[in-house]
């Protein structure tokens, strides 16, 4: 049976915390609109904030379906699988906002992955998500899969883009600035990488 929190904490923190993928889920308002599903990876990309809000660095890819999605509606929900150890399935439904490299809050955000380095991988946002509804269920039917790693292939990929060619790459792809359903995504140019915030 499933089960309902008012907060993230304890062990569903935890559990969060541990796993190495989780999914996205966006619609646009229209009825006949695209849904849109993602996986995303990458140790440390995603962070738990506080007891109702998580964070996830948005990396350069070839659509921005999501983005485009919650700057209309802002409606996501996020999903993680227990693909190994018990069985489990939690949910989080909540607004997403995406804040871009131009936003002040944008450094101090980034601050907060300590874990990966997100220079590596052409961000684009981080998307910060308030959680409207916790929810876990069972899990049985989800197979057992290892982990052997995270792919380095997104690193290498990006790791050599300057903010003038990753605007470049992002202006030659059909839905980045402008969703499937031709809703505005990533907002074009792409602002300078912000300077990080100075600490003590």
């Amino acid at each position: 049976m499933g089960k309902s929190y008012a907060r993230i904490a304890g062990r569903l923190r935890t559990f969060i915390e541990e796993q190495h993928i989780f999914f996205t889920a966006t619609a646009p308002l229209s009825g006949d609109g695209t849904v849109n599903l993602s996986p995303k990876g990458l140790t440390g990309s995603l962070v738990v904030l506080d007891e109702q809000t998580v964070a996830y660095l948005d990396f350069a890819g070839s659509n921005a379906e999501t983005i485009a999605h919650l700057r209309e509606n802002g409606r996501i929900t996020l999903m993680w699988c227990a693909f190994d150890g018990p069985p489990n399935i939690v949910r989080v439904h909540g607004r997403g906002e995406p804040v871009f490299r131009d936003d002040p809050r944008f450094p101090a955000l980034v601050a907060r992955f300590s874990a990966v380095d997100p220079a590596n991988h052409g961000l684009r946002a981080v998307v910060v998500v308030t959680a409207e509804l916790i929810r876990d269920t069972c899990g049985y039917a989800v197979p057992f899969m290892a982990y052997e790693g995270d792919r380095g292939l997104h690193a290498s990929r990006f790791a050599r883009e300057t903010d003038e060619t990753l605007d470049a790459y992002f202006h030659k792809k059909d839905h980045i600035g402008t969703s499937m359903d031709g809703l505005p995504g990533l907002p074009l140019p792409l602002p300078p990488t912000p300077p990080a915030p100075l600490t003590d």
